[in-house]
């Protein structure tokens, strides 16, 4: 199988794309251009795998080089997108552009060139606040911030191509991942990194919110599963642990895990506006269970033991002393 992982560099992308090589699949990898020759985190897989991997230079927002990498491929893993929530309060139009253009072009590419499966990336932010749990496929949809409405926009094009002209997309909707080579924008390398750096007070923002907490090995196993699976064409499909964490639980044990007599501190800055805070997330996963032969794997304990351990060998990547948005 000839695979393209579009967001190959990032968090998720570069662990899908360093498994699907030690799957036996043809890889080639969409990393954002850039100027100084960085693959992302492609740069810190196993020589071995990184020379099995076919590097793709590009823009998601460029529809001429999206085609050309699409072309002869048999599946596309669309994982390429601005994530941050912070940072869509600032720059809205850069969402736009990246996640809704950048998916149309997927899209169209995948369609003209016959690709047999295209899976998109979505995000459990598109559901908003929880008005039920555990949240099914089928809970309504909530932009409670440029980020996910911008994903939401994504998911209807996805569905509209599908519907419209019959192409084999499925929508796969992560719960919050973590682990290894998660960005600093994220709440568990934000904490995780001011721990090892000796902070003894955690600067967080609201603490009441809860999360589904997903290690990233798991995510990736659901991209395959997913993957495989005939009976997943033209879904949305969560991937989710339905065991739900709120942010000062996890704060707590991480705390104890690395250094006990630190303590949390609000800081006002990385609080969300009021009615933009997601305050509730408790996925289902009824539906991944049914349709594949996805489960997880790991623990939270466990999941959070590894990226501990990660970020221990990483910390000079990070800058602790800085509010990533």
């Amino acid at each position: 199988m000839k695979v393209l992982v579009t967001g190959a560099c990032g968090f998720i992308g570069s662990h899908l794309t360093e498994e699907l090589v030690r799957n036996g699949a043809q890889v080639r990898a969409f990393v954002f251009y850039n100027s100084f020759n960085s693959w992302g985190w492609l740069d810190v897989l196993p020589k071995e795998i990184l020379d099995q991997i076919e590097v793709f230079p590009g823009d998601i927002r460029d529809p001429n080089g999206v085609r050309e990498a699409v072309k002869g491929v048999d599946t596309v893993f669309h994982l390429a997108a601005l994530i941050a929530i912070p940072f869509s309060y600032r720059c809205p139009d850069a969402y736009v552009d990246t996640n809704i253009k950048g998916t149309l072009n997927v899209l169209q590419a995948a369609r003209d060139f016959e690709v047999s499966r295209t899976l998109i990336t979505s995000t459990s932010e598109v559901y908003g606040t929880a008005k039920y749990v555990p949240i099914d496929e089928l809970h309504p949809f909530q932009g409670q911030s440029p980020y996910a409405a911008t994903k939401i926009g994504a998911d209807r094009l996805a569905e509209a191509f599908y519907r419209s002209y019959d192409m084999p997309i499925t929508i796969v909707r992560p719960f919050n991942t973590y682990g290894p080579r998660q960005s600093a924008r994220a709440v568990i390398p934000t904490i995780i990194t001011q721990l090892l750096a000796g902070h003894e007070e955690i600067r967080l923002g609201s603490l009441s919110p809860t999360r589904d907490f997903n290690y990233v090995k798991d995510v990736v196993k659901g991209f395959l599963e997913i993957a495989k699976s005939p009976l997943t064409i033209g879904e949305e499909i969560n991937i989710a642990t339905e065991q739900e964490v709120s942010i000062g639980q996890l704060a707590e044990e991480l705390i104890r895990q690395i250094n006990p007599g630190a303590r949390v501190t609000c800081d006002t800055q990385r609080l969300r506006p009021e009615k933009s805070e997601v305050q509730r997330l408790l996925g289902s996963n009824e539906k991944i269970r049914r349709l594949t032969r996805w489960q997880p794997k790991y623990t939270l304990q466990q999941g959070l033991s590894e990226t501990i351990e990660f970020f221990r060998q990483n910390l000079h990547r990070y800058k602790t002393d800085l509010y990533n948005i």
